[in-house]
């Protein structure tokens, strides 16, 4: 008897400590926090996570939109087992579904996108029993065009270099392949020119045995 309760309470207390632990095991969202697009255009808003739990059909995704200028938040997109667009507002017909939680993405378009669709996008996901965690947000900013990044600038540096290096190579290879030609063409005259000296010489030296034998 005394065996089989220490057994009942050391599992108790592990069952205790398990639940405990547990909502530290929260959903983790990643997002790109800041989206710059051009107006007209479409784009993707990206949505990850973490889960501790393993994806099933209880999984779902919530994104809500809240304008910059304020104003209450607006339904964007919902999925559960399937998508669900919204039927009416300003993303009607403008936002489908782009994730795939067995990748544990939870991301979405957005279409044809416009200058009031400057806000913050959150995205809210739950996987029970994990459905607990910090929500995603991404702030978009539609713009007329497009202002290069540290990154577009990065990237723009290197391919400069790149082609500078390419350039100079060819440069370099031309140059080498002139002056070898040159000093090829050199060294034919200079031969031309000694087979021409020799020729001359032994014509004298003919006609001076011809003289000679003459005499």
């Amino acid at each position: 008897m005394y065996g089989k309760s220490a057994i009942r309470a050391v599992l108790l207390l592990l069952g205790i400590q398990l639940t405990a632990l547990w909502p530290i095991a929260a959903v983790e969202i990643y997002t790109s926090r800041v989206l710059e697009a051009v107006n007209g255009t479409d784009a993707r808003l990206k949505c990850t996570f973490s889960s501790f739990a393993p994806v099933g059909d209880a999984l779902t995704v919530t994104w809500n939109f809240r304008p910059l200028d304020g104003g209450p938040e607006q339904f964007v997109f919902y999925y559960h087992i399937d998508p669900f667009q919204p039927m009416s507002g300003r993303f009607k017909d403008r936002v489908s579904w782009d994730g795939n939680p067995e990748r544990y993405d939870a991301s979405i378009f957005l279409w044809k996108l416009q200058f009031d669709d400057n806000g913050t996008y959150t995205c809210q996901v739950k996987n029970p029993p994990d459905v607990d965690g910090v929500i995603g947000e991404i702030r978009l900013s539609v713009v007329h065009t497009v202002r290069f990044s540290e990154i577009h600038f990065l990237a723009l540096a290197i391919g400069s270099a790149c082609a500078l290096m390419i350039i100079i190579v060819i440069v370099v290879v031309l140059f080498q392949h002139y002056r070898k030609k040159r000093w090829a063409e050199r060294a034919h005259k200079v031969v031309e020119i000694k087979s021409k000296e020799e020729e001359r010489l032994n014509q004298e030296k003919r006609v001076s045995v011809y003289l000679e034998d003459t005499d």
